[in-house]
């Protein structure tokens, strides 16, 4: 049985902002598990937490977004890079809205599905540079990894392919894919951090609407 619904709204578009107020998404999963060097939860943690609150307060999104030429093209490249996904797997990638956790404050964009959700497909288009790092070192980066986790325990994925795309590369090395399996992470961990961080979220939402009440 799944544990989410999906609100069917294109990404960016006002419907799926609106779907994502105040419920902790894969891109804001690193933030939530950062720390500082002293084992202490780091000022971007703060940040997310304060962001949650006021969205839920407001129903305005807080969230500061800023579209770099990069990120452009990085979207423009998407389709590219879904077809050559396909090409090289043999699997067809379905897209979808907004995964909307059923019981917390939670969610998730996928990049794509594969059949009922059985696998997810997390593509980056970087610059060549960055590219050629994920070549080399086949390692999907922390704060990337962290957005698969999130991912995979809101969809109940079993597996998740995470694949960077180059097209000035040859034609072999211009896609890098690396299979996360959802057995590899530890997810009763993550769900456990995830319940935590909302408890935290809600005593704030609480606190902040006695203040203003008062």
């Amino acid at each position: 049985m799944r544990k989410f619904a999906v609100i069917d709204a294109p990404q960016q578009s006002d419907a799926w902002k609106a779907a994502r107020l105040g419920r902790l998404t894969s891109s804001r999963a690193n933030d939530m598990l950062a720390t500082r060097k002293d084992g202490k939860p780091s000022a971007s943690r703060d940040n997310l937490r304060v962001q949650l609150v006021l969205e839920r307060i407001t129903k305005c999104p807080q969230e500061r977004t800023f579209q770099s030429a990069a990120m452009d093209y990085g979207l423009a490249m998407e389709p590219e890079a879904f077809a050559a996904y396909e090409a090289l797997t043999g699997q067809m990638v379905q897209r979808s809205g907004f995964l909307s956790h059923n019981e917390l404050m939670a969610g998730c964009s996928l990049d794509g599905h594969v059949g009922n959700y059985q696998g997810i497909v997390e593509i980056k288009c970087p610059i060549p540079a960055t590219h050629l790092d994920y070549l080399r070192t086949s390692q999907i980066p922390t704060e990337y990894l962290r957005q698969v986790q999130h991912a995979l325990w809101v969809s109940g994925a079993e597996w998740a392919d995470w694949m960077s795309y180059e097209r000035s590369f040859p034609e072999r090395l211009r896609t890098k894919i690396v299979r996360v399996h959802r057995s590899d992470l530890d997810m009763a961990a993550y769900a456990l951090a995830v319940r935590l961080f909302l408890s935290e979220v809600e005593k704030q939402e609480a606190e902040l609407r006695e203040m203003s009440a008062a």
